[in-house]
Parts: C-alpha cells; structure tokens; sequence
C-alpha cells in the first residue's frame, strides 16, 4: 500500500503530527479503542462528534476486514486544534468497491462510479454486510463534515462544500475513505443512526466515565 501517496495527498504540511495504524482482523479492535480513546482526550472535540464518530469509524474499519479481500487496512489521524478540524482517513488495497459490490448479482453490471454512489445508499451491500456503515458515516457527514472523499479504482467522490461531484482521478487499487469533520459542532447522534442504535450510550460506557460527561455537558 502506497502510504506515502495518502499522506501527501490529505495531510500535506501536518506530516509530523499525524497518527498511523495499521490493522487486520485480531488488531481491528485494539485500534479502533486506541484511536478513539486518544481522541476523547482532546475536550475541544464535542462529545456528539465523539458518539457518533466512534460508530462511523468503527463501521469502516470493520469493511475493509469484510469486503476488501486483503488482510490489512491502514488508519491515519490527525487533529487540528486551533481550527477544529478532524482528518480521517482509512484505506486499503483490496478490490474496491465495484468489484465487491458485483459479487451481490443486483449490482453484478454497475459501473465503477456507480458503485460509489450507491455505496452510500441504505441497505446496498455485496451480501457480507448491512449495508449501513457508510451509509452512516455519509448522514454523519452532512451534519459536521467539510470534506468527504471515496476514492476507488479510477473514480474519486468528493463532496465538499454542499457540492458533490465525481471524477476519474488516478488509480488507487482498493478504497480510500476520507473525512475533514467539524469538531465543534453539536447534534443528536442517534438521529444519524435514524434511532436503530443508541451510539450514545455504546460510546458512553467503554470511552467516558460518569464524571468526564458532567465535564463535558
């Protein structure tokens, strides 16, 4: 996997700040608790954000385990604290997302640009999964995001600035999800989840003690 590649492309001039994990299948977990619990340190970030992240990112780490064909994925983070910024990225270097999803026989003739528009719908999925996780992670990111990228195969899905719109763009063998998320912005976490699972309290319980909350409300 071309990490080099991924660092200059989304975290250009911060390079020496950021975090990188590199996770499979028995370190999924540690990962995603180390990510999240560093990032519940930072109390500039919004406890809402924080909830619904939690679930967003979990969802993704959780794909490329399921749906990329590789063993490995790859976590980069990096948090602006003067600007109230969140970078995120996860990528892999698995079979992306057209092929994937053609392995369920509705999807079986989507082209690749396709493919990652629909990726984002409710309830599309290859047949391994719900077909929700990035659904989410797209309602998450009309409330706090400012950039959202997927980049798989020959197109990239950029939505930034209340435009979306797809490109072809250089190769990248896999998929690569990014966000720039507003940290400072405050909202119902369940509402991004339509009430299908309380992300408030499965975030609660493992990443925040009684009296961290009274802090942080």
């Amino acid at each position: 996997m071309d990490v080099a590649f991924l660092i200059r492309e989304y975290f250009r001039g911060v390079e020496e700040n950021i975090s990188i994990d590199v996770f499979d299948a028995h370190t999924l977990n540690s990962v995603y608790s180390r990510v999240i619990g560093l990032l519940t340190s930072h109390f500039e970030i919004e406890t809402s954000v924080l909830q619904t992240l939690s679930y967003c990112f979990y969802e993704i780490l959780d794909n490329v385990h399921i749906h990329s064909g590789k063993p490995l994925g790859i976590a980069i983070t990096h948090f602006d604290s003067d600007n109230d910024v969140l970078r995120v990225l996860i990528a892999d270097d698995g079979m992306g997302i057209r092929t994937s999803l053609s392995e369920n026989e509705k999807y079986s003739n989507v082209s690749e640009a396709d493919a990652i528009r629909l990726c984002l719908q409710d309830s599309v999925t290859d047949g391994k999964g719900m077909g929700f996780g990035l659904y989410a992670t797209s309602r998450m990111m009309q409330k706090v995001g400012l950039k959202f990228v997927i980049h798989s195969g020959h197109h990239k899905l950029i939505e930034s600035g209340g435009k979306i719109s797809m490109e072809e763009n250089g190769l990248w063998q896999g998929t690569v999800i990014y966000m720039e998320i507003s940290t400072d912005v405050d909202f119902n976490p369940n509402d991004v989840v339509e009430n299908r699972s309380d992300i408030e309290a499965e975030f609660n319980e493992p990443f925040l003690e009684t009296d961290e909350l009274s802090k942080l409300w």
